[in-house]
């Protein structure tokens, strides 16, 4: 852990140098907020800010892109940012107290265990260098691929490295596999194209592994439910309009939209009235309490805590009432 916690502030140091302190303009109040460059993380961001929804709440966007969740946890508690995203590997951050999960986006399937040419399954990764952002939804179905075959991380030779790093050094040959997500995978595929995919989080089909914003541990309330109804007028706009979606989120990525296309088929899109179902009915404290499950078992986290201790489920559906 001392490992992530070097690399995070390192990185984060240098993720969040141009953010500037929250303030007030004559175009409303600025909200600085995290993402990662990919269609989960920026599609709502997309969509928001092309339909006005920011405007609508008087909210002026300070948006900024990150690599991974974890670093995103750290800017937030440093106070340097806002709000963020983060995907399902790094839940284990906010249900330990680093942060508040204030809205559910969307399930992902994005992630997946990879191997050079002729790594066929777990065991060929036995003894070999497998490169992971620690932390994050690489770590995630690293360690759940390994559980599957009856392994641990002793039996592989893990290489914590940021996502950049994974996709250059698989691509040189300088690791035997990797644990990564889309897109980022599918710039490894440009340039070794017989990679081979290991393990995938369809795999688990009696899991989920939902991706969410977060904010840090004490944001203001009426800030966070200003941006949980932006959050939720871009969830129902994405889901009515999907191929719309696709097109301002490659806009805003400067992605050939046919790139976004093809990682928006890893991810399943609900309405905010069925999220908001699923939070009073506890689906979505069962899909917490899974991943919770998971990570204490890899000993990210110390104990089960209850969903409703980080994530601002009350808030959500407010928002949605108004």
């Amino acid at each position: 852990m001392r490992s992530l916690r070097r690399a995070l502030t390192t990185a984060a140091a240098v993720s969040v140098i141009a953010l500037s302190v929250t303030s007030c303009s004559d175009d409303g109040t600025t909200v600085r907020f995290g993402y990662i460059g990919d269609y989960n993380g920026a599609s709502l961001l997309a969509v928001a800010q092309k339909q006005g929804l920011w405007e609508k709440q008087g909210l002026t966007p300070e948006i900024k892109v990150f690599t991974n969740g974890p670093l995103q946890i750290q800017a937030l508690g440093a106070g340097d940012l806002d709000f963020g995203y983060i995907g399902p590997g790094a839940m284990w951050l906010p249900a330990s107290g680093k942060a508040k999960v204030v809205s559910i986006n969307t399930l992902g399937f994005a992630d997946r265990v990879i191997g050079r040419p002729g790594v066929t399954s777990m065991q060929d990764l036995k003894g070999k260098k497998v490169g992971v952002p620690e932390g994050t939804s690489g770590d995630m179905v690293l360690n759940l691929a390994l559980q599957k075959a009856g392994m641990t991380a002793a039996d592989i030779e893990k290489v914590p490295m940021d996502a950049a790093t994974v996709v250059s050094a698989f691509s040189a040959g300088q690791i035997d596999g990797a644990g990564l997500w889309y897109p980022l995978i599918d710039t490894i595929k440009e340039k070794v194209p017989d990679m081979t995919e290991i393990a995938s989080t369809r795999e688990y089909p009696d899991n989920s592994f939902p991706n969410a914003f977060v904010s840090g541990t004490d944001t203001d309330q009426e800030l966070t439910t200003k941006v949980i109804k932006v959050l939720q007028e871009a969830n129902d706009w994405r889901a009515a309009h999907p191929e719309e979606t696709i097109t301002e989120t490659a806009a805003l990525l400067k992605l050939d939209p046919a790139k976004v296309k093809a990682d928006a088929a890893n991810v399943e899109v609900m309405s905010t009235a069925d999220l908001v179902a699923k939070t009073k009915d506890g689906t979505v404290a069962k899909w917490l309490n899974s991943l919770g499950d998971f990570f204490v078992g890899t000993g990210q986290l110390k104990s089960l805590p209850e969903p409703s201790s980080y994530y601002t489920g009350d808030l959500y559906e407010k928002a949605f009432a108004k």
